[in-house]
């Protein structure tokens, strides 16, 4: 997948965008605040339909105006896509492809796989289990079919049981309901888990381990996933051993929803053993594993985007980040401050490098 033209309008200090990237680096250079990490949050929204940087999107809408938008052209294989995201101040979002439009984001989301890596991606990591679910799931969204429907059933159960935990009104008809909710949600939740279990322990997990050979050679990782329950239980036998306590505290605390990775370095937690430093590596070579899993099953390819790629990784590291991305066939748009930061863009002959300034992006020739 490769993006051709990227168009933004009113999007932070961008009024007005048109570019035609490389097909393989793209760099913006520019002071903070000028407007590089506005590009990459613009190209982030044709591929999760939503910012990484803020949860407000109306904070994302140039002042002064009614809604922003977002347009790109993808190319992949022999195909050619048209995506079109636009927001409004009212919250509202609008989806185009190839000119058709429709309320869902999930089809344009499918469409181009995009992925992102920030001086916050440590969170990976050290942050909630959640994120650590949110990686595996882009993965199987974007490879399994039926995946994002049958996470939405999962999610959908999930809710009703929740609401009826926290129903304190005891009846014989919301103990039925609640069992068919259970039944309902066991049913998707064990296939949904095997899918995370089997992306855990195949290729995926070699990806990993070999890109980790590479970035870190002076540790040995173990990596293990956690289901959401006890090993030995089904979910459902789970669910049903701990219904009182969840009564209590009014929501289901066993399931799909509460597995987790995770990460050591001789029986330690990653986390207490590597420098930040480190740790930005182990997460580059996570994600570099995303995007060569998704070539090897389907041969998309990915559009990376790497916000402040200097932050914390000295020079020969951040060269071997962005190799290992273009030899998945990825396309990198990349922010810096400072050319002089990335000294080894000399080497690479596909590119094109781009001066950012007030919101203006300037092609440098």
């Amino acid at each position: 997948m490769k993006l051709d033209l990227v168009q933004v309008n009113s999007f932070r200090n961008i009024n007005e965008l048109s570019i035609v990237p490389a097909e393989k680096l793209n760099v913006f250079f520019g002071a903070n605040g000028s407007g590089k990490s506005s590009v990459l949050e613009a190209i982030h929204y044709l591929g999760f339909a939503r910012s990484f940087r803020t949860n407000t999107h109306k904070n994302v809408i140039q002042q002064g105006s009614e809604g922003f938008t977002v347009f790109g052209i993808v190319s992949a294989k022999e195909s050619i896509y048209k995506l079109g995201l636009s927001r409004k101040l009212d919250n509202s979002c609008t989806v185009s492809i190839d000119g058709a439009k429709t309320k869902s984001a999930v089809e344009l989301v499918s469409l181009l796989p995009v992925q992102i890596f920030t001086p916050q991606s440590s969170e990976l990591i050290i942050g909630s289990p959640k994120l650590r679910r949110k990686y595996l799931d882009w993965v199987l969204f974007h490879v399994e079919p039926g995946f994002a429907k049958e996470f939405a059933i999962y999610r959908r159960c999930l809710l009703q049981l929740n609401a009826i935990l926290k129903d304190k009104r005891y009846s014989e008809s919301l103990n039925t309901e609640q069992d068919y909710w259970i039944e309902q949600l066991c049913l998707v939740g064990e296939r949904l888990s095997s899918l995370r279990t089997e992306l855990m322990s195949g290729e995926f997990l070699s990806f990993i381990q070999y890109n980790l050979r590479e970035f870190l050679p002076e540790f040995i990782f173990d990596f293990s996933y956690y289901k959401g329950w006890e090993k030995d239980l089904s979910l459902k036998e789970s669910i049903y051993k701990n219904r009182e306590r969840d009564k209590r505290t009014g929501f289901v605390s066993s399931g799909f929803h509460k597995a987790d990775i995770r990460i050591k370095i001789n029986s330690v937690a990653a986390n207490e053993v590597l420098s930040r430093g480190q740790l930005r590596m182990l997460v580059a070579a996570m994600q570099i594993a995303q995007a060569q899993y998704l070539f090897s099953k389907n041969e998309k390819s990915v559009v990376f985007l790497l916000d402040d790629v200097g932050a914390e990784l000295d020079t020969d590291k951040q060269q071997l980040f962005i190799n290992s991305l273009i030899n998945t066939g990825s396309q990198l748009f990349v922010t810096a401050i400072d050319k002089n930061q990335l000294g080894y863009l000399a080497q690479y002959r596909d590119k094109k490098l781009f001066h950012v300034e007030h919101g203006q992006v300037i092609e440098e020739i």
